[in-house]
């Protein structure tokens, strides 16, 4: 039997090319069309999943921002809160925080306290033994109840925390409404302990630090701090003049010992020029 060598036909060399091509375009397709519905399918049970995590009980998840432990830097992270807790406002909606050095100033007339944060700061102020006016002095004028208030030295929160001092106090996460206070309840207790009951030493040092007030021994002479010792006092007397008179004990009965803390912090100029704070 002979074989001829015939060249092979260009249309059959066509016919096998397509044909290739269409088994090689048939296989990225197929390879896309599974990836795709991978995507589709972890899409769709995250996003169960979290719709799961945001409706079930009283359990919130939620993206906040805290200071590091360890490096005392702000870092963001997933944290789970409870619905129990006060209400918060929104950062769009919470009022500016005071710029730092420029305390908000004291209101002319009234007091006006967040419902939201009102029964949490009695509460906190009945279990550390700090009046509650205090704490509210504080608020206001550190960040006129802002809870997301960072200022431009890095104090964080209701209370105006640096990073070092929540550490200190046990507070984990400076946003948190609740650990704010507690955290700032416990070192305005420790400084009251620390300058016995000295109003004017313990704000000074809350402000300036507990350094600054034994290098001078006083209320430091620094612009920001009695700036912010004479705000704090003034709506101080504010909370105290607000707040509705205690009644008469009756007949018998030992009448009940007054809150702790002075009506007012007043400012005494001596001969020589220098200032110094009286609680009264």
């Amino acid at each position: 039997m002979i074989t001829l060598g015939l060249p092979r036909s260009p249309w059959a060399a066509e016919r096998s090319g397509k044909k290739a091509l269409s088994e090689s375009a048939r296989w990225v397709y197929t390879g896309v069309q599974n990836i795709l519905m991978r995507f589709c399918s972890r899409l769709v049970v995250g996003l169960a999943f979290g719709a799961a995590l945001w409706g079930a009980g009283p359990e919130r998840v939620a993206s906040v921002v805290r200071a590091d432990p360890r490096t005392g830097r702000l870092i963001r992270v997933v944290v789970t809160s409870s619905n129990s807790r006060p209400a918060v406002p929104s950062r769009a909606a919470a009022t500016p925080p005071a710029e730092s050095g420029k305390p908000a100033e004291a209101p002319a007339g009234g007091v006006s306290q967040p419902p939201a944060f009102s029964q949490t700061v009695e509460r906190i102020a009945a279990q550390h033994e700090v009046p509650a006016a205090l704490i509210h002095s504080v608020i206001q004028v550190e960040s006129n109840y802002n809870p997301w208030a960072v200022s431009p030295k890095g104090a964080l929160g209701l209370m105006q925390l640096i990073p070092s001092t929540a550490r200190r106090f046990g507070v984990s996460d400076a946003f948190d409404p609740v650990e704010n206070i507690r955290g700032g309840a416990t070192y305005l207790r420790y400084l009251l302990d620390l300058y016995g009951g000295d109003y004017a030493l313990t704000l000074a040092a809350y402000n300036a630090g507990e350094a600054a007030v034994a290098r001078y021994g006083d209320v430091p002479p620094f612009p920001e701090t009695r700036n912010y010792v004479k705000l704090v006092g003034a709506r101080l007397a504010l909370e105290k003049a607000a707040a509705p008179a205690a009644p008469a004990p009756a007949a018998g009965q030992p009448a009940a010992l007054a809150e702790a803390g002075p009506s007012h912090i007043r400012e005494i100029v001596e001969g020589d020029g220098s200032v110094r704070y009286v609680s009264q």
